[in-house]
């Protein structure tokens, strides 16, 4: 089939996951440059719109097509041809810049090799033309920076997108890509997920590659993986990322099935504990409540057993274990930058929140920094131990739905950011602190139209048991047809 005769519609492109994808380039019935055409031409429509996508990399997804042209391997890996997008933070692609959404890098080197992760996205055959938005450092739960400027939820562009990876989930509700590359330290995969009606996964702590610089980011929570439509692209995904890179401490035991063989077994009868209480104690959003309510029918009537249960950790320890573990991170970069300088980073050059959280962290000893590890390890603990009576966990994702722009972004004062951020940071910090996985399935919709995600979490290493429940609420309650009205 000859690429410039053929060409793929918009709604042909839109009709498709990234598992069809790579499937209809096996048969030859689509090829390779036909989708990367298809996914550059939406970006090129509809980024305007959304400011999702803040640099394009597409000379680097051409030349790896004519490589694997020349070299008769177009047709090879899991996801052969399938276009793909990378989060602007931590994340790197050899010859691209990677700005962490922040001024302070904006003028850095570009990378001189793969993150890991992306070693892994491209041998499995993918293409990837660009980076998504991020907020600086990935400090907010909306993708807002000085740098980037405003990311908007494809669902109301007065909205956010969530945070920090945004970008990646307005690029996937946009129809750009199927699935975006993603990381959660806070809730960051999980909340925009929510926001933009996708499905979204964060692994268990180690489940996916860091490296081969940093084998671990926020002491283990932070996380790499996807946001998508589909369930089964998000464990195609983590099939082809997940493992152990060379040079990392950190090991997890091998799967006894791949992720996308759990998706098609059923989970059996589950019992599942519900957690309606947000820990910063806010009151739950009517239509969040109601949604939760109707997911736990859902559930019942699929045979699963549903009880409340009250989480047996202190909120203040894990808030506080949590600030300041991303506290000292930040603070570390900002020195690292600032030698690389061999000066101090100007005022400018950090948003106001950056700066506060820096300036706070300067005072902070390494007694603090020890018992926040030993926080991570006591809660893991004892949320492990929760789970010897539950399966699964459901909560919603966050306690309020999605706000408008500028409600939590990092340009203004600490007080006003806290108050920002509450509505959503209720629920999805415990699963990064405790290192186990958790996932956000799109299970409902406000009464004004926006998404909002149901949150599902596991013991450590149970991503099968998420992904098998996954995809019998996705064929029990589909969200396919949902789309975002741009």
């Amino acid at each position: 089939m000859s690429d410039e005769r053929y060409q793929l519609s918009t709604g042909d492109y839109l009709a498709l996951d990234a598992t069809a994808m790579a499937a209809a380039v096996k048969t030859g019935e689509l090829t390779p440059r036909m989708l990367l055409s298809a996914a550059q031409a939406r970006c090129d429509a509809v980024n305007p719109l959304v400011n999702a996508v803040n640099m394009r990399h597409d000379e680097h997804a051409n030349s790896v097509l004519r490589a694997r042209h020349h070299a008769g391997s177009e047709l090879l890996g899991a996801l052969a041809g399938v276009p793909m997008l990378l989060k602007d933070l931590n994340t790197y692609l050899t010859g691209t810049l990677t700005t962490n959404g922040s001024r302070m890098l904006a003028d850095t080197p570009p990378a001189t090799r793969n993150s890991t992760i992306v070693q892994r996205y491209e041998a499995a055959g993918m293409l990837i033309f660009g980076k998504t938005t991020s907020p600086e450092y990935g400090l907010t739960t909306t993708t807002e920076s000085s740098l980037w400027g405003q990311t908007r939820n494809p669902w109301s562009l007065a909205h956010s997108a969530g945070g920090s990876s945004g970008g990646a989930a307005a690029a996937v509700a946009a129809g750009i890509v199927p699935v975006a590359h993603a990381t959660d330290g806070g809730g960051s995969i999980r909340i925009p997920a929510s926001y933009c009606g996708l499905f979204g996964l964060k692994p268990t702590r180690y489940r996916t590659p860091q490296g081969p610089d940093t084998f671990e980011g926020w002491f283990g929570a932070s996380c790499g993986h996807v946001v998508s439509r589909s369930v089964r692209d998000s464990a195609l995904l983590l099939d082809v990322s997940h493992g152990h890179e060379k040079g990392s401490p950190y090991w997890l035991a091998p799967q006894a099935i791949s992720y996308s063989e759990a998706v098609r077994r059923s989970p059996g009868s589950l019992r599942i504990g519900v957690v309606d209480q947000a820990m910063t104690g806010l009151e739950l959003d009517a239509d969040i409540r109601s949604v939760l309510n109707t997911t736990v029918d859902l559930l019942l009537g699929l045979g699963h057993r549903v009880d409340p249960v009250t989480l047996p950790v202190d909120p203040q320890q894990v808030y506080g274990a949590h600030g300041a573990v991303g506290a000292a991170a930040l603070l570390a970069a900002v020195r690292d930058r600032e030698t690389v300088l061999g000066r101090p980073l100007h005022a400018d050059e950090l948003e106001p929140v950056s700066r506060y959280l820096v300036n706070n962290a300067t005072s902070a000893t390494a007694e603090n920094l020890y018992r926040a590890r030993r926080s991570f390890e006591l809660i893991g603990s004892r949320m492990e131990h929760l789970f010897d009576d539950y399966d699964l966990l459901l909560s919603p994702v966050t306690s309020q739905i999605t706000p408008e722009l500028k409600v939590a972004s990092l340009d203004q004062d600490y007080p006003h950011y806290i108050q920002g951020i509450i509505g959503s940071i209720g629920y999805s910090v415990l699963a990064n602190v405790s290192g186990q996985p958790s996932m956000s399935v799109p299970l409902g919709t406000s009464s004004s139209g926006l998404p909002i995600g149901m949150m599902f979490s596991a013991g450590w290493c149970r991503e099968d048991l998420l992904f098998q429940l996954a995809g019998q609420l996705e064929q029990a309650s589909p969200w396919a047809d949902r789309r975002a009205p741009l």
